[in-house]
């Protein structure tokens, strides 16, 4: 089902998801020349279609795209926190490997000792080795070394066996990082496939298309353009709330950062200060409140108190979709704050706008 998000007319954002004049210029050509029976998900061509049918397909890009920005999301999360227990793990390991090099040659000033004063124990060899605990394993061995030597011979075996553990949980931990890192590039690439075919069909839009196509998306809704040129802010920049307040100070905390987040742009992967995604959002803005959330929308929608919108308060979590594939903040009065899609800023919207997921309480 297509989204009934509200599409904006895109503005100079962000390279890399935003369509600018030139660029839409110059997609027109080619948009307008690909076949009139290509898929949804490749076409480039408006054709004889209504604006209404190019706009749903712009809808459905922007959430496919949305889905692949979360699983993007998700995947960097995990990838950097690999990367953390990666670098703690080799850390550990050299410190090992240092630990063990230091006994090693503790003992082997022994055993030259020994050699030089003509009392050169040959269970002394073993420190040669690099595995003493294979030696220490046989008791005619540990009836020739003194108890001293045979408790640190010991040591270094169970520091031999901690090091190899450690070294082993590393490479296994590098071959999942290195699987991350290349989900992270397949969904980025998604994303930017999904954009890049939603800004040659914006673009390819002509004027009167666009203008039908930008009144009926706000149809009845009576909003206009307040602060920012943000759809749904009073002109004076404040938005009048009815009902109660926040539920706590970190929700009231969380939600004035949303607020002051207001025409900020868009832009996939982001989670602020000058740019967000719609989980990056949210997220931003607890953290602001010093509240630590998920990063994906659907992490957040588990990550409180489920509430009906019935009782939502400003700082609530809404999540939309059955995949909880998109996120915004209840700001009281019937409507949320929440970062779009490219091309839009962070804005008012209604509260309604999708379907519902989930509505969450941190």
């Amino acid at each position: 089902m297509a989204s009934s998000r509200r599409i904006s007319k895109p503005g100079p954002v962000r390279a890399t998801v935003v369509l600018t004049a030139a660029s839409a210029a110059a997609a027109t050509g080619a948009a307008l020349a690909a076949p009139a029976g290509a898929e949804p998900h490749d076409t480039t061509s408006v054709g004889h279609s209504s604006a209404r049918t190019a706009a749903d397909r712009i809808d459905r890009l922007y959430e496919q795209a949305e889905r692949a920005t979360e699983r993007y999301n998700a995947a960097s999360t995990r990838t950097h926190r690999l990367r953390r227990q990666v670098d703690r793990l080799q850390d550990r390991a050299a410190r090992g490997q240092e630990r063990v090099n230091r006994m090693r040659v503790a003992l082997g000033a022994i055993a030259g000792g020994q050699y030089r004063t003509g009392g050169f124990d040959p269970g002394l060899a073993l420190l040669l080795s690099s595995d003493p605990a294979h030696y220490l394993d046989q008791a005619a061995m540990l009836d020739r070394i003194s108890s001293r030597q045979a408790g640190q011979l010991r040591v270094l075996a169970r520091a031999q066996r901690t090091l190899r553990q450690q070294r082993t949980e590393a490479a296994a931990q590098l071959v999942k990082l290195e699987r991350g890192c290349r989900a992270v590039a397949l969904h980025k690439r998604e994303v930017q496939r999904k954009l890049a075919t939603a800004r040659r069909l914006m673009g390819a839009l002509r004027p009167g298309e666009y203008e039908t196509y930008a009144r009926a998306s706000r149809a009845g809704d009576g909003r206009g353009y307040g602060a920012h040129g943000v759809p749904g802010a009073p002109s004076g920049g404040a938005h009048a709330t009815t009902g109660p307040g926040p539920s706590s100070p970190r929700a009231a905390a969380a939600f004035g950062a949303a607020r002051a987040a207001l025409g900020l742009p868009y832009a996939w992967g982001q989670a602020g200060p000058t740019a967000f995604d719609c989980s990056g959002l949210t997220q931003w803005a607890y953290r602001r409140a010093g509240v630590a959330i998920p990063r994906t929308s659907q992490a957040q929608a588990h990550t409180g108190q489920h509430v009906p919108l019935s009782q939502a308060r400003p700082g609530d979590l809404v999540v939309y979709r059955s995949d909880a594939g998109h996120v915004a903040m209840y700001a009281g009065g019937g409507q949320v704050i929440h970062a779009p899609y490219p091309g839009a800023a962070v804005r008012y919207d209604p509260v309604g706008m999708m379907p519902i997921f989930s509505i969450t309480r941190v």
